[in-house]
């Protein structure tokens, strides 16, 4: 019935991206093109599959079961041709990540490094975005992101915790000098993340072996990432919460100091993401694999 499988990838992207234009960019094609490959598979199949006006795209009672039967054809096909090429000379394709953004350009360019080491034929994309639920309806496979996440349109798999030191510079910590209970730390100035999401709060909650203290702090600066508040940190502008990943250099060089080092600020949830509706391929899969063992050593090494 089908020439190929062209016209079926792209009727499921049209469903999975929500139209034909955000389909188009997904794809990498012109709108008009993607259009007349629905109209030809809707022609070889004899039906209408999408109700199309100028306000919404909605599918067919017919085009329903359709979507089903197209999904597993694709990953049947999918799966042979991964299996095929793995046989003849291991993972091979694309695949587009992204992650939040300063995660990114740290831990998560190590992961990804470390992947293509261990799998040469793989060509990897890298995306930043601090809003990752757009990314996923853009066309990614997987996302590492760092912070709470609430979403039933993508499955999320822990990576585990991220713990975060209180922090300053040397020369904050000369001028204000008394710091002996987290109580002191209410007077002093501070900068922090802008997004509840990200464990922003004008409330901080430090911990010491099942104890807590709950902090009102006055933020010099809001920012939406970390590494911009590990720099005001260095320039003696304020305390900061920052993830031990980011840290540890400084706090071996000196630039900076942990404050209250039996203290800590609650720890971050990170995940591995990727779409709940859609079939993952073979290399993708294999990648989130990965990024669960490498992430766990990685985390579990940020430990006490």
């Amino acid at each position: 019935m089908f020439d190929d499988l062209v016209l079926l990838r792209s009727f499921v992207a049209i469903v999975e991206c929500g139209s034909i234009s955000a389909a188009a960019r997904a794809l990498r094609m012109t709108q008009p093109t993607l259009s007349r490959q629905l109209s030809a598979l809707e022609q070889q199949c004899g039906a209408e599959l999408l109700r199309r006006d100028t306000h919404r795209m909605s599918l067919t009672e017919t085009g329903q079961r359709f979507l089903h039967d197209a999904r597993a054809i694709i990953e049947l096909a999918d799966e042979a041709q991964q299996r095929l090429r793995l046989e003849q000379g291991g993972l091979q394709g694309n695949i587009r990540v992204f992650s939040t953004i300063d995660f990114g350009q740290t831990v998560v360019s190590r992961l990804i490094s470390s992947f293509i080491h261990a799998h040469p034929g793989v060509t990897m994309e890298l995306a930043y975005s601090n809003r990752p639920l757009h990314m996923i309806e853009e066309g990614c496979d997987v996302g590492i992101i760092a912070g709470a996440l609430t979403d039933d349109r993508v499955v999320a798999r822990s990576l585990g915790q991220i713990r975060r030191h209180v922090v300053a510079s040397p020369g904050l910590v000369a001028v204000h000098r008394r710091c002996r209970r987290p109580e002191d730390l209410q007077e002093w100035p501070w900068v922090i993340l802008s997004s509840a999401t990200f464990g922003g709060t004008r409330e901080l909650t430090l911990y010491r072996d099942g104890e807590e203290s709950r902090l009102q702090v006055r933020p010099l600066l809001q920012s939406e990432g970390v590494t911009s508040l590990r720099e005001a940190a260095r320039m003696d502008l304020g305390v900061a919460a920052l993830p031990t990943w980011l840290v540890e250099e400084d706090l071996v060089s000196g630039r900076l100091v942990r404050l209250l080092p039996k203290w800590e600020a609650s720890t971050l949830p990170a995940h591995v993401v990727y779409p709940a509706r859609r079939n993952l391929p073979l290399r993708a899969r294999t990648f989130v694999d990965f990024a669960l063992e490498y992430m766990s050593t990685v985390l579990t090494s940020h430990r006490r």
